[in-house]
């Protein structure tokens, strides 16, 4: 790594500032709130945290102080792992050590994502390989999949030498990741995969097979290749989450994909009925999430819709997203006693909208989840905030009035 001393420094303050902050009776207190939750205990509460990565830059700059560019991206590691628990105080826990996991690359039929992200924007587009399934299909080849253990073993040399004697550097466990719609959608567009369902209903399935089909070899070769770490407490969770549960092993290498977490969503098929998501999803995802041991599911689809005679059928299901565009009592009516967290995802326009906080609408927003998720074990993960007007402060404000009402549910 390419950093000058005066960052090394500044650097390794922050570490010293992140196990001084891992070792307070408040963040061992929140180890165990988790703990309870991951167990569903009866006396253990809702949880609540919100994610930093799409508003970083409102809030990290003013805190920094390297100069190199390498630098600057530890730094805003670091940062982020002390922000949300000194300035907004929700659930998020400083973390003990520094895990460094090891990610494998998968390239779906073998095709590179032709992408254009707008200037100074989020949104992006893709040129599609796909525009009519039949004419189309021979471009579609086997996926590409690997692991990198050489630049793995680098990064880890290389964050032990920079931090060893502050933190413990560890090759730790994350959970894995699957959204074969989403893959199928960035190679055609979006009302050519709907129609293509109509028109070409086989070679759909066909489509589907095949990439179902390479997850299951990628996630194999994975395990035989020893990847898989341990990923049963404060490990990352996609969509705002973590891994806390007893059902999984905390400690152990080269562990089977059963003792591990894996993450799917197929929120592009919301356009589709229930019935088509039954038809050309839910088999291809079962083949990939069986052989996990928990499945956490969702992003912004509508779960509900889906719910019956669908994803009620994934046996492994653990935690589930209730979006904005979820009917939230339906859902807890189907979640009330069930082991599978209600993971609602509130409106990110509370914080991302407006300049100063509508408490009277978060009070009302949150009052309306902790009456439909009675008897359910909730969690809340505040993601995709993307803005202009956010500070430390409304952050805090919107927490504090989060946590007043989710005291008032009851499991």
């Amino acid at each position: 790594m390419q950093i000058s001393e005066k960052d090394r420094l500044i650097l390794r303050d922050l570490a010293k500032k992140q196990a001084e902050l891992a070792a307070t009776e408040r963040n061992k207190a929140l180890w165990e709130d988790w703990m309870k939750h991951g167990r569903f205990d009866k006396d253990s509460r809702p949880m609540i945290r919100i994610e930093l990565g799409t508003f970083q830059d409102d809030i990290l700059p003013p805190l920094m102080k390297c100069e190199g560019e390498e630098a600057r991206g530890l730094e805003k590691m670091l940062l982020s792992n002390m922000v949300n628990f000194e300035l907004f105080e929700d659930d998020t826990l400083v973390p003990s050590r520094l895990n460094v996991p090891l990610h494998g690359h998968f390239l779906p039929f073998g095709l590179k994502e032709r992408r254009h992200n707008e200037e100074n924007g989020v949104a992006y587009s893709f040129d599609p390989y796909l525009r009519d399934l039949e004419d189309d299909f021979h471009v579609l080849g086997p996926s590409v999949y690997g692991v990198d253990f050489e630049r793995h073993a680098q990064r880890l040399a290389d964050m032990q030498e920079l931090f060893g004697d502050i933190l413990p550097v560890v090759w730790g466990g994350c959970s894995m990741y699957c959204v074969p719609t989403q893959n199928i959608v960035h190679l055609m567009h979006m009302d050519d995969m709907f129609c293509s369902m109509f028109d070409y209903p086989e070679l759909f399935h066909k489509m589907m097979e095949m990439l179902s089909d390479d997850y299951v070899k990628y996630f194999t070769m994975l395990e035989e290749k020893g990847v898989y770490r341990a990923a049963a407490r404060d490990e990352h969770l996609a969509q705002g989450s973590y891994c806390f549960t007893d059902d999984l092993p905390a400690e152990g290498v080269g562990l089977p994909m059963k003792q591990m977490w894996l993450y799917m969503d197929s929120q592009e098929t919301s356009g589709v009925s229930p019935k088509m998501y039954r038809e050309f999803a839910i088999p291809y995802y079962k083949k990939i999430s069986s052989m996990f041991g928990l499945l956490s599911y969702g992003c912004c689809e509508a779960v509900h819709e889906l719910w019956d005679g669908g994803l009620d059928s994934f046996e492994n299901m653990r935690k589930v997203s209730i979006s904005a565009w979820c009917n939230q009592p339906f859902m807890g009516e189907r979640l009330a006693g069930r082991k599978t967290v209600f993971l609602r995802k509130p409106s990110p326009n509370f914080l991302g909208v407006g300049t100063t906080l509508d408490e009277e609408g978060v009070h009302k927003h949150f009052q309306e989840t902790v009456e439909a998720a009675k008897g359910c074990t909730l969690e809340i993960a505040c993601r995709d905030v993307y803005c202009n007007n956010i500070t430390p402060e409304k952050v805090h404000r919107y927490i504090e009035i989060a946590k007043e009402e989710l005291e008032k549910h009851k499991k």
